[in-house]
Formats: C-alpha cells, sequence, structure tokens
C-alpha cells in the first residue's frame, strides 16, 4: 500500500533522494514520438533549465540528472536548515522570481511605506516561503506544474501530462548515493539512445563534462525569463554539488569521491551487459579520461580549479524592463 510522502522523506535520517517523474502512459511527450514522428525533444531542454533554475532558488542541490524522452531522474540533497539562515528579503526574492505573490508582498517589495501590522503580516508570510524553499514537494510542484501548462498548451489540449505528483527513494549511504547518481547518468546509454556518457545529451555528467560554464548557465537563466518563466533572478547560481577533489570529503559540500573516480565508475559500470536493457559502451573504446585526452592530474587540477572560479563569482540576472 502507497505510503504518505511525509513518511518517505526524512531528512533526519537521509538528505539525499533519488526522484522521478513519468509522462503519461509512457508518451514520447518530451523526445521523438516514433508512432507520430512529431519532435518533442526541446521539452527536454525546458526541464534542464527549470530545475538548474530551481536549484538555485531552493535550498536543493541538484547531485545528478537525466532527462530522457518519457520520463527524468534526480538525485538531490536536501538542506531544509539553509533557509533558515536566510533574512526575509532573502526568502521573498527568492520565492518572488518564481510567483509574484500577493500584493502586500508587491507593495513591501516595491518599497512602500506600510504599517506594523502589514509588515508582521509581510513576516508571516515569508515564513511560508521559507517552509517552501526547502521542501521537496515543493521542489517538484514548481518544476513539474509549468512544464505540463506549457506542453498542454503546446499541443493545444489539458489533462495530465505527469504520470503522477513524483517518486521518490531515499538514498541511506554513500554507496547507495552513488550507484544511484551512476544509474542516472547512464540513462541514455542503458536505453540505447548516446554511445558513450560525454555524447549523453541532457544529462549532468555531461554537463560536468562540456556545458558546465558560467555562459551555459547564464543562457539557461535567460531562457526563463524569456520565456516569462521567471520574474527576475538575482540569486548566485548553483552549480552541480561538487565532488570531493583534493581527496578529503566535506559532508556539507562534497560527494564523498574524487571526480576522476566517479568518472572511472560511470565509464567501467556503462560497459557490463544488462538484461533487459539494450545499450552498453562499447567495450573496445578507451578509458573516458583517454577519451577526454586528460591525465587524472590534469583533470584533478582543472575541475579544482574550476570549481573554485566558480565559487568566486556569483551569476546574477534580472529582469530587464
Amino acid at each position: 500500500m502507497p505510503r504518505a510522502r511525509k513518511h518517505l522523506v526524512c531528512v533526519s535520517e537521509t538528505p539525499y533522494y533519488h526522484v522521478y517523474s513519468r509522462c503519461v502512459r509512457r508518451a514520447f511527450l518530451c523526445g521523438v514520438d516514433k508512432l507520430t514522428g512529431k519532435d518533442y525533444e526541446h521539452r527536454r531542454g525546458w526541464i534542464e533549465d527549470r530545475v538548474r533554475v530551481l536549484s538555485s532558488l531552493f535550498s536543493v542541490e541538484l547531485c545528478a540528472y537525466a532527462i530522457m524522452s518519457n520520463h527524468y531522474h534526480l538525485v538531490v540533497k536536501l538542506n531544509p536548515d539553509m533557509p533558515e539562515r536566510w533574512s526575509d528579503d532573502e526568502v521573498l526574492n527568492r520565492w518572488t522570481a518564481l510567483y509574484r505573490g500577493p500584493l502586500l508582498v508587491q507593495r513591501y517589495r516595491e518599497g512602500e511605506a506600510l504599517s506594523p501590522a502589514e509588515r508582521d503580516a509581510v513576516g508571516s508570510i515569508a515564513a511560508v516561503y521559507r517552509a517552501r524553499l526547502g521542501n521537496l514537494s515543493w521542489f517538484m510542484k514548481c518544476l513539474n506544474e509549468p512544464i505540463a501548462r506549457k506542453a498542454n498548451a503546446e499541443d493545444g489540449c489539458s489533462g495530465h501530462f505527469w504520470e503522477a505528483r513524483f517518486q521518490s527513494q531515499p538514498l541511506c549511504s554513500e554507496k547507495a548515493l552513488l550507484t544511484a547518481m551512476a544509474y542516472v547518468d547512464l540513462n541514455p546509454i542503458r536505453a540505447g539512445i548516446a554511445k558513450t556518457p560525454e555524447q549523453s545529451a541532457y544529462t549532468s555528467i555531461r554537463a560536468r563534462l562540456h556545458d558546465e560554464t558560467n555562459r551555459a548557465l547564464r543562457n539557461a537563466v535567460a531562457r526563463l525569463i524569456k520565456r516569462k518563466e521567471l520574474n527576475h533572478f538575482n540569486v548566485p547560481v548553483r552549480p552541480l554539488t561538487s565532488f570531493a577533489n583534493r581527496g578529503t570529503t566535506t559532508a556539507d559540500t562534497s560527494l564523498p569521491m574524487k571526480e576522476t573516480e566517479y568518472l572511472k565508475l560511470v565509464d567501467m559500470t556503462g560497459r557490463i551487459v544488462v538484461r533487459g536493457k539494450r545499450g552498453r559502451i562499447d567495450p573496445a573504446l578507451a578509458p573516458i579520461l583517454e577519451r577526454l585526452g586528460l591525465t587524472t592530474d590534469e583533470w584533478t587540477k582543472g575541475a579544482t580549479a574550476f570549481r573554485q572560479h566558480y565559487r568566486n563569482g556569483d551569476v546574477r540576472l534580472t529582469k530587464v524592463a
């Protein structure tokens, strides 16, 4: 019998979760429909843009993701205590990037003079938003609902786009976390739509190898603002959760493995034949670091320097009138 979400998501026991959503009837509503030939591939970009931006607005770190033709997977880390350190202004700034909020909040954000009672009301509203910004269910609602509305509007129809709200699976150990991440990053290869991790579009491993740049994230924010899915955006963009590249693990900031070792793990796992899955990495291919033309030391140095550079360079965009 299904259990209530509140009994499945317990951050005090584990902050890491594997979550996924499927389209209704597992139809190809985010890729190329083989039956009709209609191309919905651009919708995968919608999901990737939105999940990356939401991970910056919410206190939800993004460890891995894969966006497929009829479903997507995320591996996330919840930080529900982080919003408690944000001021009311910071909370309102983040929430109103997505939703305008009630008139009272709009007046407060515009700098209008408010009575003490009105300021108390704004504080109460901010407390509600603070709880939402640390909540997995609200994160998924803010991801899935706008995508469903846009897709239905594009198709000129109504009704369910997603099969259900979402499915969640707690990852209670480092082994479970790394296994889930590798599983997610290898989804396109197992489905036979990509030959190597670096060619797997709309995945976190490809983003780590190719697209994890200030410009790529700026472009994602700009696209959402242009599509009027964001009212403004003036908070630091959060990159994917980093690995412990220096050989030490900080529980608050790093994944429990060196990035080079994770790449090797994914590459090795992807070569294994899995019953019921169409694809795998060609065993004759060179190891992933050789394919990238990098030694372990070169990759570690480059990745570490990049993380430091990225951490010091806030990416902020505001809506231009």
